[in-house]
């Protein structure tokens, strides 16, 4: 890779940090090519970018980006994996692709500002996400109105089977 490669994939790399809410380092050992590509397919759905870093490229990148606190971990085979919208969605996808495998590991993050360690991201997986959230949300708001609108049905409803049930009893006599 020659000098202007390096300096636009450092320049596109800087703008998805200073973007990004959440930057997860992760730890790929081993991972066959079939693999590697289910975990990319997942997190493209969830709108997360997963890429594997030139550790000296990502540290150049991440100075001056809220990133820059994890420049002492890009070493050996890292992942970067960033999203701009969730910060829930990475944790997840991760935390579930690394069950049951030892050859990947997650090593920290940096949330909004904040840096995380491997617990936090595991402890963060068990959250819902914005997805779930908003169905909560809509929930609850749907919840009077709906509890409204039974209550109004409700003395219709009565009335019919009342009348109904006085229609049977003309009926039979």
């Amino acid at each position: 890779m020659n000098r202007t490669d390096k300096q636009q994939v450092i320049g596109q790399l800087h703008e998805k940090m200073a973007k990004a809410k959440v930057a997860i380092l992760a730890e790929p050992r081993k991972l066959d090519v079939a693999t590697v590509t289910e975990l990319r397919r997942k997190c493209r759905e969830a709108q997360v970018e997963y890429r594997v870093v030139k550790n000296t490229l990502a540290q150049r990148a991440a100075k001056g980006t809220p990133v820059e606190v994890l420049v002492e971990s890009f070493v050996g085979p890292t992942a970067l994996v960033m999203s701009y919208v969730d910060v829930v969605a990475p944790a997840k996808i991760l935390v579930d692709f690394a069950k049951g495998r030892e050859t990947f590991s997650i090593r920290t993050a940096v949330i909004e500002g904040k840096v995380v360690d491997a617990n936090g991201i595991q402890a963060l997986a068990k959250l819902p996400g914005i997805q779930e959230l908003r169905g909560q949300i809509a929930a609850v708001i749907a919840q009077p109105a709906s509890r409204l609108a039974r209550m109004i049905a409700t003395p219709g409803q009565q009335l019919a089977r009342v009348l109904g049930a006085r229609k049977d009893q003309l009926e039979k006599a």
